[in-house]
């Protein structure tokens, strides 16, 4: 079994910043990919954005060029650094890891608030 630990999340003004962190640990034998979703009431859940192991990445067009994910294979962990937020990023963040089976594991979720 996995267990994704998520941290980071909070309250923080528009224009401000805040960085997740998702810390994988358990029967990981080989993670194609880590990545973070978000669902904010009422609407689906959406990619914020993922990583794979080569370092390959991919962001939502919504936050191309405010939000950097990040990841440190040696310690299965996965970063998203987030800046110049706006209230439209209020919502749950949640940590997906895809393993080279295709198989899917989520974290609980991580508040984010940003107040305007």
């Amino acid at each position: 079994q996995v267990q994704l630990v998520e941290s980071g999340g909070g309250l923080v003004q528009a224009g401000g910043s805040l960085r997740l962190s998702c810390a994988a640990s358990g029967s990981i034998f080989s993670i194609n990919a880590m990545g973070w979703y978000r669902q904010a009431p009422g609407k689906q859940r959406e990619l914020v954005a993922d990583i794979t192991s080569d370092g390959s990445t991919n962001y939502a067009d919504s936050v191309k060029g405010r939000f950097t994910i990040s990841r440190d294979n040696a310690k299965n962990t996965v970063y998203l650094q987030m800046n110049s937020l706006k209230p439209e990023d209020t919502a749950v963040y949640y940590c997906n890891l895809l393993t080279t089976g295709w198989r899917n594991y989520w974290g609980q979720g991580t508040q984010v608030t940003v107040s305007s």
